[in-house]
C-alpha cells in the first residue's frame, strides 16, 4: 500500500499521541493511598497502651481547641511575613508573631504548586500526584477520607468562603459557602470583597465551628505583574487589616470556662520571581504558617520559624479537634500545638498519629517491618505501655516525668522516620501502562525512521507492506502472545493497571494494531537489508553517493538535534535547556553566514540575472540589474548577523530557566512603572513593524482590519494600564479591557474568515495558486494579530524579531541559497523553539501565563481559557511552524513534494525527543528531581507533540490541494 510521505507522518504522530497518552496514564502514579476503601471513624482508634494490663480503650484526648478560622491568602510567600519587609506589609500579624500566643513555621509546600493539589494536600495530609496539575482545570469531588469530611461526620458546623474549588471538591459538606471563581486572574479587588463583605455577620453567630476562608487576590496580582508589583504591599495591608479583624472578634468571643479558640494563617503556595506557580523554586515551596491561639505561651521576641511539611497540618487540626486523622495521611502532628496538654495527652496525641503512619506503612511498603520509623514506633508504644503502668499506679516521682519525655521523643522519632519513608513512596507506577506506551511509540518512530529514504525521494511516497503483514503468520502469533502476556499481567499483578480495566474488544484492537505493526517493522527492515530486494523479488532503490552525501549544514542540522535529545537526560539541561537552543541558534546563523560567503565571495558568479526569490505579481525587472545584485548580497551576508544580534537582545528580555530566573531582566525594567513610557514608545513601534511585516501579502481588506486590530491590541494594553496614550498619565483608572480586547477579537476573526474563503476557494471552485497563497498569509497574519494581543506589552519585540527574521531568511537566504524542504524545516523547528524560550517560557509549569486565558473573557469559561493559554505558552513554535506552512506552498516553481517532506521532517523532528525522553524519564523515576524537573518536561513534550500532530493534518490539507493545482496548471 502506497500513501503520502505527509499523510503517513500524519497518522505516525496521531498513533504517537495515543502511546504518549497511555505513557502518561501510567508514569503519573496515584498517590499513596490505603488499601481500606473506607474511612477512618472514632471506633477505629487504637487503644491507648499499658503493659501487663488489657489496653484501655477508654480514655481519648480532651478536645483542644472549640472553634477554628482557617485563613488561607493564595500564593502568600513566607518571606511577606517573616522577611525584612513583614513589618511594612503585615504589621499586626507580624506584632502576633512576634509578641502574641502565636506559633510561627514555614511550612514547605510540594510540587505541584497549584492551588487544587495544595488543598488537597492541607485536607488530607497526603500528597497529590503530579497529574493533579491537570485536574485543577476541573476539580472533581474529593472521595479519599479528609479532615472536612470527619469534621462534618462529628457533627461540626462549616462555613465556606473564597475560592470555589473547595465547593467543587466537598459538594454538601458546608453549612453555608460562598465560592468564587479562581481563575479570572484579572481580578485582584472584588474576588476578595466577596470574601470579606461576610465577615461582620459570621464573625457574630455562633453557629459554626469551622470558619474557612480562602482569598484570592494575591495570587492574581502575581500573575498580572509579579511579587515585586506596586500592587502587592495594598493587598498584603488588606489582608492584615482582615486577620486583625479576625482575631478582635475571636478574643471578645472568648469566655474563660469554654475551650480556646485557634486561628490558622496560611498559603497553599508562594509565589515565584515571576509572580507564577506551579514549579519547585524556593519562593513556591516555602509558605508561612502562623497558628494562634490563648492556648499558646506567649512569645517575647521574633524567633526563627521551624521548618514544617505543609502535610503536617492536616493530623494537627484533627487531633486539635478531637477526630480522626485521614487514612492517607503521611503528616506528623505539630509538637508545638500540644505543649500546654498534659503528658499523658501529649504521648497519646503522638501515639494516634503513629498508629495511622504505621497503619498507612502497611498499605504502602511490603517489606513495611525493615522501615526504621515502624520498628522505632514499636519500642515507643512498649515504652509508652510502660509509662502508663506508673502512671496508673500513682507515681509520681521525677522517673516517671523523664520517662514520659524520653518517650515522647522516641514518638516524635518514629513519626518523623514513617512520614519521610510514606512521602518518598509518592506513588505506584504502573509499569505495565508505561511499557505498552513506550513499545508502542517506538515501534511508531522506528517505521518513520525506515521509511526515511522512501519519505525524502522525489516521489515523497512510502509503501507500507499493510496487507502481507495481516496475511502473514507471524501477525496471529504475535496477537496470540501479547493476548497471553495481558492475561498473564492482569491476573498477577498485585496493583491494578490502567490496561486491565480496559473492555476486551479494546485490547484486542490494540493488540493487533501493535502485532501488525511489528509486522511491518519487520518487513521494511529487511527491505533496507542488502539481501532485501532479492527476498522481495525488487530492484534495489537507485541512489548515488552524491544523494548520500552531507553538507556541513546537514552535518550540524543532524549533530543538534541528536544533541540535544542526548542532553534531556541531566536535570540541569532541562533546566536550562534554553541555553541549548541559544548556542545551537548562534551556530546555525554562523553556519548561514559561511553559506553566504562561500556563495557571493569565493564562487564564480554565473552569467545571467538570478531569478526573484519571492515569485509576486508585483515584481518588475529591475533596470539596474547590477545595483540589485550588489545590494542582495550584502543584505544577505547582513541576515545571519542581524539575526544574531536579534537572539542576543532577546536573551536579555526575559530571563528564564531555573538557576537565573531571579535575576532583573529587560523585562522587568520595562514593566516598571518609572519606564512606562518608554514601555508605551515600544510597544506603538513594535506594533507599526508588525504591520508593515505582515500586510504585504494581504487583500486590502484584511490590511484594514489589521491595521484596526493592532490599534485595539494597543488600546487593550492601554486600558490594563500597561502603556499609556498620549493624552493619559501614569495614575489613570485601568479596567480589564474587556471591551477592547474583543474589538480586537472582531477583527481577528474576520481575518481568518476572509483567509478560509480564499483557501476554500482555490480548492473547490478554482485551482488558483495566488488565491490560495493569499489565503494562507492571511491566517497566518490573524494568528498574528492574536498573538499580539495576548503577548505582554514588553513581549511585543519577540513577536517583532520573529516577524523580521522571518522575512529576511526568505528573501536572501532560504531560496538564494538552494536549501532543500528538509533544511528549511529544521530551521523553521529550531527558531520555534528558540522564540518559545525568548517568550519567558521554560520547561517550569510556573513560567505558564494563565492571565491571558482570561483576554477578553468577563468569567471563567473553560475552552477558550484553555485555548487561548495554549495558542500564548507555544506561540514561537506555532508561528515558524504557519510560516513554514505558507512558505512551502506559496513557492510556484517548487516540486509538489515539498510540503510532504516538510510535513515528515516536522514529525520525526518530534518524534525522536518525545520517544527519548519517555525512555528517559522511565529509567529515571526514582530520580531526586523526577517530580520536580523531569516530570513538567514530560508535559511539555506531550503537548508538543500533539500540537505538532495538528499542524501536521493541515501540512497534509495543503499538500493535497497543492498536488492538484499544479496538476491543472500543467493540463
Amino acid at each position: 500500500m502506497k500513501v503520502r510521505s505527509s499523510m503517513f507522518a500524519s497518522f505516525v504522530l496521531i498513533c504517537e499521541v495515543v502511546g504518549i497518552a497511555i505513557f502518561l496514564r501510567g508514569f503519573f502514579p496515584l498517590p499513596v493511598k490505603s488499601s481500606l476503601s473506607s474511612k477512618n471513624t472514632m471506633s477505629d482508634l487504637p487503644a491507648e497502651p499499658l503493659s501487663g494490663r488489657s489496653p484501655n480503650s477508654s480514655h481519648l484526648p480532651q478536645t483542644l481547641f472549640k472553634r477554628v478560622v482557617i485563613m488561607l491568602v493564595d500564593g502568600l510567600r513566607e518571606d511577606f511575613v517573616f522577611g525584612a519587609n513583614g513589618r511594612m506589609y503585615m504589621p499586626y500579624t507580624r506584632h502576633v508573631v512576634e509578641r502574641g500566643s502565636s506559633h510561627s513555621f514555614v511550612a514547605k509546600a510540594r510540587p505541584p504548586t497549584v492551588t487544587m493539589p495544595r488543598i488537597k494536600a492541607l485536607t488530607t495530609g497526603s500528597i497529590p500526584g503530579f497529574i493533579d496539575v491537570v485536574m485543577n482545570l476541573n476539580s472533581p469531588a474529593l472521595l479519599e477520607d479528609n479532615l472536612i469530611w470527619q469534621a462534618k461526620t462529628a457533627g461540626k458546623r462549616i462555613v465556606f468562603y473564597g475560592d470555589d474549588t473547595w465547593v467543587r471538591l466537598f459538594p454538601k459538606h458546608f453549612m453555608e459557602y460562598d465560592g468564587t471563581t479562581s481563575f479570572f486572574v484579572s481580578d485582584y479587588t472584588e474576588v476578595d470583597n466577596n470574601v470579606t463583605r461576610h465577615l461582620d455577620s459570621i464573625l457574630k453567630r455562633d453557629d459554626w465551628d469551622i470558619l474557612i476562608l480562602h482569598y484570592l487576590g494575591l495570587d492574581h496580582i502575581g500573575h498580572i505583574s509579579g511579587p515585586h508589583s506596586s500592587l502587592i504591599q495594598p493587598k498584603l495591608l488588606e489582608m492584615d487589616d482582615i486577620l486583625k479583624k479576625i482575631h478582635g472578634a475571636l478574643i471578645s468571643k472568648e469566655v474563660d470556662e469554654s475551650l480556646p479558640y485557634l486561628l490558622v494563617l496560611c498559603a497553599d503556595h508562594g509565589m515565584s520571581e515571576t509572580g507564577s506557580h506551579g514549579g519547585s523554586s524556593e519562593p513556591e515551596l516555602n509558605t508561612p504558617l502562623v497558628l494562634v491561639s490563648p492556648a499558646f505561651r506567649r512569645k517575647v521576641g521574633m524567633e526563627k520559624p521551624a521548618v514544617v511539611e505543609q502535610v503536617d497540618l492536616a493530623p494537627t487540626l484533627a487531633l486539635g479537634l478531637g477526630l480522626p486523622i485521614s487514612q492517607n495521611s503521611v503528616g506528623r502532628v505539630i509538637p508545638g500545638v500540644l505543649e500546654e496538654a498534659s503528658l499523658r495527652d501529649q504521648l497519646r496525641f503522638l501515639h494516634l498519629n503513629g498508629h495511622q503512619l504505621s497503619c498507612l506503612l502497611k498499605d504502602s511498603i511490603p517489606d513495611y517491618e525493615k522501615e526504621v520509623g515502624f520498628e522505632q514506633f514499636r519500642v515507643a508504644e512498649k515504652a509508652h505501655g510502660s509509662w502508663m503502668k506508673l502512671y496508673l499506679e500513682g507515681n509520681t516521682s521525677e522517673v516517671l516525668s523523664n520517662m514520659g519525655k524520653k518517650v515522647l521523643k522516641q514518638y516524635l522519632e518514629a513519626l518523623a522516620a514513617m512520614s519521610s519513608a510514606l512521602s518518598k513512596q509518592l506513588g505506584k507506577y504502573d509499569m505495565y501502562s508505561m511499557i505498552a506506551g513506550m513499545v508502542f511509540v517506538f515501534q511508531l518512530l522506528l517505521v518513520l525512521l525506515l521509511a526515511l529514504p522512501e519519505a525524502l525521494s522525489g516521489a515523497a511516497v512510502v509503501e507500507l507492506p499493510i496487507v502481507s503483514a495481516l496475511l502473514s503468520l507471524p501477525f496471529y502469533l504475535l496477537c496470540l502472545l501479547l493476548a497471553s502476556v495481558h492475561v498473564l499481567v492482569c491476573t498477577s499483578a498485585e496493583s491494578s493497571c490502567y490496561f486491565c480495566s480496559l473492555s476486551w474488544g479494546l485490547v484486542f484492537a490494540v493488540v493487533a494494531f501493535s502485532s501488525a505493526m511489528f509486522c511491518i517493522l519487520i518487513s521494511m527492515a529487511t527491505r533496507r537489508l542488502p539481501l532485501g530486494p532479492k527476498i522481495h523479488g525488487k530492484s534495489p532503490l537507485t541512489s548515488t553517493a552524491a544523494d548520500c552525501s552531507l553538507s556541513e549544514l546537514d552535518v550540524l542540522l543532524l549533530a543538534g538535534t541528536i544533541g540535544h535529545t542526548l542532553s534531556l537526560a541531566a536535570s540541569s539541561f532541562v533546566e536550562e535547556e534554553h541555553q541549548t537552543w541559544y548556542f545551537l541558534l548562534n551556530t546555525l546563523c554562523l553556519a548561514v553566514f559561511q553559506d553566504v560567503c562561500r556563495k557571493y565571495f569565493r564562487e564564480k558568479s554565473t552569467s545571467g540575472e538570478e531569478e526573484h526569490i519571492l515569485p509576486s505579481k508585483d515584481y518588475q525587472p529591475s533596470a539596474h540589474p547590477k545595483a540589485d545584485v550588489y545590494s542582495e548580497k550584502w543584505l544577505a551576508l547582513a541576515t545571519p548577523l542581524f539575526t544574531l544580534v536579534c537572539c542576543r537582545l532577546l536573551r536579555s528580555l526575559n530571563q528564564t530557566g531555573v538557576q537565573w530566573a531571579h535575576l532583573p531582566d529587560v523585562g522587568h525594567w520595562l514593566n516598571s512603572s518609572e519606564h512606562k513610557i518608554i514601555l508605551s514608545l515600544l510597544s506603538a513601534f513594535c506594533l507599526v513593524l508588525i504591520y508593515l511585516l505582515v500586510q504585504r501579502r494581504c487583500s486590502w481588506v484584511s490590511k484594514v482590519a489589521l491595521a484596526l486590530g493592532l490599534l485595539g491590541v494597543y488600546s487593550y494594553r492601554a486600558a490594563v494600564g500597561n502603556v499609556l496614550f498620549p493624552w493619559q498619565h501614569s495614575g489613570h483608572a485601568v479596567s480589564k479591557g474587556t471591551v477592547e480586547a474583543r474589538f480586537v477579537y472582531v477583527f481577528v476573526l474576520g481575518i481568518l474568515f476572509t483567509g478560509t474563503k480564499d483557501l476554500l476557494r482555490s480548492q473547490i471552485i478554482t485551482a488558483d495558486t495566488k488565491l490560495k497563497s493569499r489565503g494562507l498569509w492571511e491566517i497566518y497574519s490573524g494568528l498574528v494579530l492574536l498573538v499580539s494581543l495576548l503577548f505582554r506589552a514588553h513581549n511585543l519585540p519577540v513577536l517583532c524579531c520573529c516577524l523580521l527574521i522571518q522575512t529576511l531568511m526568505a528573501q536572501f537566504i532560504w531560496r538564494k541559497l538552494h536549501y532543500d524542504a528538509a533544511q528549511i524545516t529544521i530551521m523553521h523547528y529550531w527558531f520555534g523553539q528558540g522564540f518559545f524560550y525568548f517568550q519567558g517560557n521554560s520547561n517550569n509549569i510556573a513560567t505558564i501565563d494563565i492571565s491571558v486565558g482570561f483576554v477578553g473573557l468577563e468569567s471563567y469559561i473553560e475552552a477558550p481559557a484553555i485555548f487561548l493559554t495554549a495558542l500564548s505558552t507555544y506561540a514561537g513554535p506555532l508561528l515558524w511552524v504557519c510560516h513554514l506552512v505558507c512558505y512551502l506552498s506559496s513557492e510556484r516553481d517548487w516540486s509538489p513534494v515539498v510540503l510532504c517532506h516538510g510535513c515528515y521532517c516536522l514529525a520525526l523532528l518530534r518524534s525522536v525527543p518525545a520517544a527519548a525522553y519517555i525512555v528517559l524519564v522511565t529509567v529515571l523515576r526514582y530520580h531526586l528531581f523526577i517530580w520536580s524537573v523531569f516530570s513538567p518536561k514530560l508535559l511539555y513534550e506531550s503537548m508538543h507533540l500533539l500540537l505538532t500532530a495538528g499542524v501536521c493534518l493541515f501540512f497534509n490539507t495543503m499538500e493535497q490541494s497543492h498536488s492538484v493545482s499544479l496538476r491543472e496548471q500543467k493540463d
